[in-house]
């Protein structure tokens, strides 16, 4: 069962951001609405046993990173609405019961069906959709577990599924600290190179760094170097957040220990690996790094990406460092920025050339400081929606009637979080 009307204290929300949007800017609070209404009412499945189901929107299977991204404004209701608390909270059960079915999966199927892609070269079960390994898949589901306590002061969450959860994530990141002691490989029967990885499912040699390596990007697209940087920067945010909970409420030493080294070596590694020279020689963070001295100058328009930094609560958004990488991203030196005749952005190997992602306009958005420029970012995304109402994965620069997913829900959602933190309202954290 979801959600067949839109609750009230939902409804009284996009009644007050209708009235902050005024006359002056009305397809914004159109735009609200209709995207803030559309993932409760067409996304969400409640179980019986109290846990909940998130679609992605076209795809039927629940990815880890977009179920978390997709619920995340309606943190600031669930502080007054109980029953939101428990559905989000039912979310973050269910997350955390597919990370220990399979650590190394992304994607998941609602019952186990064997649905998805049961015929990739990898240790599949029923429950999988698909097992492409990232990072960002384990770090999504503990932050939101952080994020309901410090929303609503909710601690259940902290049960032995999400300490199971902890254990399985720790495990994974150390080993992959070192690939080559990892059980984990993937191969697809494909043509397209960015779905599978090469050395027989292993990916590209590494040496060890301190970070974590990672198969495959937040797009779902395979990492050419093995070291995602804002994966491995998101990591140490949830290390801290892990770090906080386990001395504020669950009190184990031992795992604060663990949590500790781990966080510790990440940011080293990022601090000793993950800083290069652009091409105008300023030092900026690289994208992938594989510890031999390879490394990738670009971003992609999924999150994490070195564009989100300050919004994950890596560093702040004026922080040097990040503003210089922030220009570089947004410029031709990196592969993915286009430009044209209706929108500039960042776009992804995943869609075509051309096509950038509301995503990361909204990510662009919520990691500046001026106001005029959020604005003018809420005024592209509305005007590039092709009178939908909605957002998509990807539109077309010279002609926004070209899009990619008709139905995407962090997209969305992202718009939401965008239009929120015009008016200054956002998640604690």
């Amino acid at each position: 069962m979801g959600y067949n009307e839109i609750p009230a204290s939902v409804k009284s929300f996009m009644d007050q951001i209708t009235e902050l949007c005024g006359q002056e800017h009305v397809r914004w609070a159109e735009n609200f609405n209709a995207c803030f209404a559309n993932t409760l009412l067409t996304t969400v499945k409640r179980h019986p046993d109290g846990t909940t189901f998130l679609l992605t929107g076209d795809i039927p299977a629940m990815w880890l990173r977009d179920s978390t991204a997709q619920v995340r404004p309606y943190l600031v209701i669930a502080k007054q609405d109980a029953d939101l608390e428990e559905m989000i909270a039912g979310l973050v059960e269910r997350q955390l019961q597919y990370i220990n079915m399979d650590p190394y999966a992304n994607a998941f199927n609602e019952e186990e069906n064997n649905a998805g892609h049961q015929t990739d070269h990898t240790v599949m079960t029923p429950w999988i959709w698909e097992r492409k390994y990232e990072i960002d898949s384990l770090c999504y589901p503990l932050q939101l577990s952080y994020l309901l306590w410090k929303s609503t002061g909710r601690t259940a969450q902290f049960n032995e599924t999400f300490q199971q959860a902890v254990r399985n994530v720790l495990e994974v990141w150390e080993t992959e600290q070192d690939h080559n002691r990892s059980p984990y490989s993937f191969v697809r029967d494909t043509t397209r190179l960015e779905d599978t990885l090469v050395r027989d499912g292993k990916g590209s040699s590494v040496a060890p760094t301190g970070m974590t390596w990672s198969g495959f990007r937040p797009s779902d697209d395979a990492c050419r170097y093995g070291y995602l940087v804002p994966s491995n920067m998101f990591a140490v945010v949830i290390l801290d957040y892990l770090r906080e909970i386990y001395q504020d409420i669950l009190k184990d030493d031992t795992l604060i220990g663990r949590i500790t080294k781990l966080r510790e070596d990440i940011e080293q590694g990022l601090q000793k690996h993950a800083k290069v020279s652009n091409a105008g020689g300023e030092t900026v963070y690289a994208y992938e790094v594989d510890g031999l001295g390879n490394y990738s100058i670009m971003d992609d328009s999924n999150v994490p990406n070195l564009l989100s930094a300050p919004y994950l609560g890596y560093c702040d958004s004026s922080d040097p460092l990040y503003l210089a990488t922030r220009k570089t991203l947004l410029s031709t030196e990196n592969p993915f920025f286009y430009e044209g005749t209706y929108a500039k952005g960042i776009g992804s190997s995943h869609t075509p050339e051309n096509y950038v992602w509301p995503i990361a306009l909204a990510m662009e958005g919520m990691t500046t400081e001026d106001k005029a420029e959020k604005e003018r970012i809420l005024n592209l995304l509305v005007e590039c929606d092709a009178g939908t109402k909605l957002m998509h994965e990807g539109f077309d620069v010279n002609d926004p009637t070209k899009y990619t997913r008709e139905w995407f829900s962090w997209a969305n959602m992202m718009f939401c979080e965008l239009v929120m933190d015009y008016f200054d309202i956002r998640i604690n954290k």
